[in-house]
């Protein structure tokens, strides 16, 4: 049994005629009889009560077939029309993971360019520190991750989208804040707001301090961005920041950048997702975006602070 057979077989009780039936489904006459010959063949039972030259009723097992060939050829197309919209890009879904920084200033970007184009694509956001998303990819929970940094597994394909860099922030309060630039040696005394996940980031901070042999006076330790963000706005302390996590309250006059001799580390951003020629396509066109973000804006340029080019003596990648 073929859906063919079981098309010719619909055509045949619903038209009740078998030139028309065979219209239908493109056949001709003598091979929609023989195919419904076979299929009765196959099933081992009559289909339709052929005592009545001209009456093609249904026998019992006749109306068991139709209603399931029905349903058959139904979720059939059904499958067809999802397998379509899956293929154009009317439906389907992506799942990314980020961290929190990348979650609130670089996704909500890439997220509302994507619905632009795509508004049925579904997209599931799932937020988890960097160093656990290569994990969940190569699991596939995650249809693509962007990581703070590169990792090294050879099962996993890479795509630099971003370059970002560390920036020391401070209340316009503060007393540093006009300062046109400052040294890590200026910053024995302050006290600092730092993230409490040990990371390169804070790993270069604490090595540059110790470098020049100043104390890092690191005051309070706090789970979020946005709290690190609060606390130094209300001049509690400084702190260290991806550049990307404070422009809007910068331009809002809610923070200062305070550039600072001695001290510069690179935040690089990575898309990532195994390694494979079966992505799901709404994933694919979310990676072309992708591709075409890191083109227009690698290099980094327009994510330092005008006028103010970092002093690169300490790096990190």
């Amino acid at each position: 049994m073929d859906f063919m057979q079981l098309e010719m077989f619909v055509a045949m009780v619903e038209e009740s005629n078998f030139h028309k039936a065979a219209e239908r489904v493109f056949r001709t006459q003598p091979a929609l009889s023989m195919a419904i010959r076979k299929l009765e063949q196959e099933l081992g039972a009559a289909l339709f009560d052929r005592s009545s030259r001209n009456d093609y009723s249904l026998t019992d097992s006749g109306e068991v077939l139709y209603d399931y060939a029905k349903r058959i050829l139904n979720l059939r197309d059904e499958a067809l029309t999802s397998l379509r919209q899956l293929h154009t890009l009317q439906s389907g879904r992506i799942r990314i993971g980020a961290n929190e920084s990348t979650s609130l200033y670089l996704l909500p970007q890439l997220i509302l360019s994507f619905r632009e184009q795509y508004p049925r694509i579904k997209i599931e956001v799932y937020r988890q520190l960097s160093a656990k998303l290569p994990y969940e990819v190569r699991q596939r929970n995650l249809d693509i991750a962007i990581l703070s940094f590169h990792p090294e597994d050879s099962d996993l394909e890479k795509t630099l989208i971003m370059r970002d860099h560390l920036v020391l922030i401070a209340s316009p309060q503060h007393h540093l804040a006009r300062e046109s630039r400052v040294h890590i040696r200026d910053l024995g005394a302050e006290s600092f707001i730092a993230h409490n996940v040990h990371s390169p980031a804070r790993e270069n901070v604490v090595a540059t301090f110790h470098k020049y042999q100043t104390p890092l006076n690191i005051t309070t330790e706090i789970a979020t961005m946005e709290t690190i963000k609060k606390f130094v706005a209300l001049n509690i302390g400084l702190g260290f920041v991806p550049l990307m996590c404070v422009n809007e309250a910068v331009a809002r006059g809610e923070l200062v950048i305070i550039p600072v001799e001695g001290f510069y580390h690179e935040r690089n951003l990575w898309a990532v997702r195994r390694k494979t020629d079966t992505h799901a396509h709404a994933a694919q066109a979310f990676m072309k975006m992708v591709h075409k973000l890191a083109q227009d804006t690698i290099g980094g340029e327009e994510l330092r602070p005008s006028g103010k080019e970092p002093n690169k003596t300490t790096s990190v990648n």
